[in-house]
């Protein structure tokens, strides 16, 4: 596509020499430039896609596809009965009894509200964010009078296993002075690390049968969490469910629950995405601008090999070459950059953490323990691919007025 003679011209004419320094400055300016917002678009849209993927992993390895809720009160009865229903469903991979409910915990050094989540000690086991991360006394010992706590909230509280923590609901027993708050000591048999501070700092897990006496519910729960097998239809087992529960339950499914969180997580992104491709436009409109000073520079050396035999066409390959040769490789650059940041986030958050003294990603403010980052290649052929496009059309109208150039009007006053 491109004569010898042409690419040694276009090469040429990047270098920088006295008389148009300024003008490879420009050049070397869209190249940072497409090279920043190509790395700085790939980073972003993996980290997001990271933060997305873990806080779906993080929220459905505890809470379940979707739940089984009353349809009106505040518990749910005949448990075996619609566990065993749910559980005969084709894709559900099991069904788990929940109470949950608000409390006030104390200990020797402090107090803080929590969600208490009642929980056989079996479901919790197998549950890889909860028994997989769990540390302390055999779960074998996970009876009544014992509690499971997140090592966010054993740390806060300083309690280790074996200590004793005091739980008090504002559901209590009714007197003739009003209702008394009940209140129970706890023994703390481990800890868990979920990995999302928001559990880890806030819940804390007992027995089954232990949270419905202390909430009062009897042979009741708050729930039912139901987990799938992967790859299943949603829509078709959330009716299979309402078929089986009949008129008595509501169902809802992660979505539903989380709605608002994960729109709120789609909107940033897209809204990040828009703002960072600014940066490639604006480095697209450096090159234009570097490449029309290089045309008006240029002007006589074109009129030259016009007068030469080198044809319109040819003059435009010419600074065509020369702008796709900055576009190309600047986005080669921010493509290499991108993926090498991605692939070693963790370390270089911690060196950058350990040059300045501060903690660049504080699990409280962004739920998470750690930086997550899923490169998407689809998405970064996406980003490679409009950055290739932007370079391209930043040079059609410099490389057409270099074309149009009159060789007669450039040597006139020579």
């Amino acid at each position: 596509m491109f004569s010898k003679t042409e690419r040694m011209l276009a090469f040429r004419y990047l270098k920088s020499r006295k008389r148009t320094g300024f003008v490879s400055v420009i050049a070397g300016f869209s190249f940072l430039g497409i090279m920043l917002g190509v790395a700085t678009l790939i980073i972003v849209m993996s980290v997001m896609n990271g933060f997305r993927e873990e806080l779906m992993t993080r929220v459905l390895g505890i809470n379940g596809q979707f739940g089984v809720y009353p349809a009106w009160g505040a518990s749910l009865g005949d448990v075996e009965n619609r566990v065993a229903k749910m559980a005969a469903i084709n894709g559900v991979s099991q069904a788990v009894p929940v109470v949950d409910g608000q409390v006030m915990i104390s200990s020797k050094e402090t107090a803080a509200g929590v969600m208490v989540r009642g929980m056989r000690a079996a479901d919790f086991e197998k549950r890889p964010l909860l028994g997989g991360k769990y540390q302390g006394l055999p779960l074998t010992e996970f009876t009544d009078g014992q509690v499971i706590l997140g090592y966010r909230l054993a740390r806060k509280l300083a309690v280790r296993p074996g200590d004793d923590v005091t739980l008090i609901s504002p559901k209590g027993n009714v007197t003739a002075f009003g209702t008394l708050p009940k209140m129970k000591a706890y023994t703390v048999i481990g800890t868990f690390d979920s990995g999302m501070s928001e559990y880890d700092g806030n819940f804390i897990f007992m027995p089954l049968e232990e949270a419905q006496k202390f909430f009062m519910l009897k042979d009741k729960v708050s729930h039912l969490e139901i987990f799938t097998q992967k790859n299943v239809d949603m829509a078709q087992l959330i009716d299979q469910a309402f078929v089986a529960m009949g008129d008595k339950a509501q169902i809802h499914d992660w979505r539903y629950t989380n709605q608002a969180f994960f729109n709120a997580i789609e909107v940033e992104r897209n809204v990040m995405f828009l703002i960072l491709t600014l940066i490639i436009v604006v480095a697209a409109f450096n090159m234009i601008s570097g490449l029309i000073m290089l045309v008006k520079d240029k002007a006589k050396d074109i009129a030259v090999l016009r007068t030469m035999g080198l044809t319109r066409g040819a003059v435009q390959r010419v600074f065509l070459m020369s702008g796709l040769t900055v576009g190309v490789f600047g986005t080669l650059a921010g493509f290499a950059v991108g993926l090498a940041f991605c692939y070693n986030i963790d370390a270089i958050k911690e060196a950058l953490e350990s040059l300045s003294g501060r903690e660049l990603f504080s699990a409280e403010i962004y739920f998470l323990s750690h930086l997550p980052a899923k490169v998407d290649m689809t998405e970064v052929a996406v980003v490679v691919g409009m950055s290739l496009i932007l370079s391209l059309l930043s040079t059609l109208y410099p490389s057409y007025k270099a074309g149009k150039t009159d060789p007669v009007e450039a040597l006139r006053y020579e």
